[in-house]
């Protein structure tokens, strides 16, 4: 090392306190959001500031073994602190702690070590920024990691009806907004893209919407848990082109995130069951799957077909069933229903429109007809008349 250089390193030394008291005051009177930060925050901004200040100097004298930037300038502080300091701030601190080393080359040093030092800091100041960025990423993709384990853990809680306060705070640390009615949406993985990727599109997309997204994959199975929901349909449409191919099913609103078990359980049965229905709508509501559900052993579609079809039917108006029983025999026909029952087929035709406004559901339309067909005959096995 050159007799200059030396000189110069021994002195910047001797002034490593100095230099770090001048910075200290200089981020209290310039920036605000340090005289903000808590005692200790504050305390390990100072680490910080220190090790850099020491840090050149270490690093300008080439006879001292420095070990890896990154650790020498920010392991004197907990990875915490880029939880507490965002990246901007941790730059105006590495800026500040530079000027303020340039600001007092001039008086400390001889003029002709000035310029070597002026130089070296510098090229240090890239480097401290890049070890800055490091430090960040690494600290993202940690974080990153972490939410997306927090993020699999509350969609599965939902999905197997275990959403408890503790899953319901483990979802606003994910940044779940709790703003009401709450629905599932399920359908296949979509193929060759990564996973984080179809997650932050999912987000995205919900967003805009003004909805909250939490999103888990379970085998080939997406999952999608929608918040601020109005309507299924519509919500479930945001999404649907973001999964793979085959049937996307939504299941029905619930209030709130706690009670989301009921959406993900009829949307898991719809899920299941949507291949007896290859004709479905993309997405398609777990309602609009209900006789295939029951046909695949669902009972809590089994059950709503009788209570919500059946048992309305049968309590409205005695010959609503009776008719709709010989329409269905009949090949839908209202004329050879009308013979059977012995009635005028305008008659017939007053009944149908009857069991529509009891039940929502046309006799005419095919689809109507055959979820109308199936919660006859869970009727009758339910023995319930």
């Amino acid at each position: 090392m050159s007799p200059s250089r030396r000189r110069a390193a021994s002195v910047l030394q001797r002034s490593t306190g100095a230099l770090s008291t001048a910075a200290t005051a200089r981020m209290a009177s310039d920036m605000p959001w340090f005289n903000e930060l808590s005692a200790q925050h504050r305390s390990w901004v100072g680490m910080i500031v220190q090790a850099g200040i020491r840090g050149f100097v270490e690093w300008y004298d080439p006879e001292v073994d420095t070990p890896e930037l990154a650790t020498m300038v920010f392991g004197a502080a907990p990875r915490e602190l880029t939880g507490v300091i965002t990246l901007k701030q941790t730059v105006d601190l590495i800026r500040v702690s530079i000027e303020v080393v340039e600001s007092n080359i001039d008086h400390l040093l001889d003029p002709a070590d000035a310029p070597d030092v002026h130089q070296s800091i510098l090229r240090y100041a890239r480097e401290v920024a890049f070890a800055t960025a490091e430090v960040y990423a690494r600290a993202a993709e940690v974080r990153g990691a972490w939410d997306a384990r927090l993020e699999a853990l509350v969609v599965d809680a939902v999905v197997r009806s275990e959403a408890d306060e503790t899953v319901l705070s483990r979802a606003s640390a994910l940044g779940w907004g709790a703003r009401g009615d709450v629905a599932v949406v399920l359908g296949a993985v979509p193929g060759q893209r990564a996973e984080t990727d179809v997650f932050e599109e999912v987000r995205r997309v919900a967003r805009a919407a003004g909805m909250d997204a939490l999103c888990a994959t379970q085998g080939e199975r997406l999952v999608v848990v929608l918040g601020g929901v109005q309507d299924a349909r519509k919500a479930a449409h945001v999404v649907a082109g973001l999964f793979g191919e085959g049937p996307v099913v939504v299941g029905p609103v619930t209030d709130d995130l706690s009670r989301a078990h009921a959406s993900a359980r009829a949307a898991l049965s719809a899920h299941r069951a949507a291949d007896g229905w290859p004709e479905a709508p993309r997405p398609v509501c777990s309602d609009e799957l209900l006789p295939e559900r029951a046909l695949a052993g669902d009972g809590h579609a089994r059950r709503h077909l009788v209570d919500e079809v059946y048992l309305p039917l049968l309590g409205a108006r005695g010959t609503l069933v009776e008719t709709l029983s010989a329409y269905m025999q009949h090949g839908c026909s209202i004329e050879a229903t009308a013979r059977t029952l012995f009635v005028h087929p305008n008659t017939v035709r007053y009944r149908l429109r009857q069991v529509a406004d009891v039940t929502g559901l046309a006799p005419a339309t095919p689809r109507d007809g055959f979820t109308l067909q199936i919660a006859l005959v869970l009727g009758r096995q339910s023995g319930r008349s």
